[in-house]
């Protein structure tokens, strides 16, 4: 499994493994597209991976899902839902939450949060 490759205690890269020579690339370019696309899933998963490893490394974690998520379908014959942009918001609200507030008082601003209507 990539990144799983341990030795001794230190991890080295595991690589991507070994499979029919067409799929990575389909999947990258799928990846590359699914990038640029605005306010879904694969996109901000593609955003938020590029910006603490790489765009080459998103991707390929990116085109992953996509296979991921294309296996699941195929197996359950269900219909592919997008979880939207925010989703990762969602799961670490009060995450995110601290992290605005304290980026505004460093910019010097008194805030204030209360929960909307």
């Amino acid at each position: 499994m990539p990144g799983n490759n341990e030795s001794a205690g230190e991890r080295f890269s595991g690589g991507t493994g070994v499979g029919t020579p067409w799929l990575p690339g389909a999947l990258v370019e799928a990846a590359w597209a699914a990038s640029h696309t605005h306010d879904t899933y694969l996109s901000m998963q593609y955003h938020r991976i590029a910006a603490c490893r790489g765009k080459k490394r998103a991707v390929v974690a990116v085109g992953h899902s996509i296979l991921i998520t294309i296996y699941h379908l195929l197996r359950d014959g269900t219909i592919y839902q997008d979880l939207g942009a925010i989703h990762f918001d969602n799961i670490a609200r009060e995450h995110v939450t601290k992290g605005a507030i304290s980026r505004l008082e460093r910019l010097g601003f008194k805030v204030t949060v209360e929960p909307a209507a």
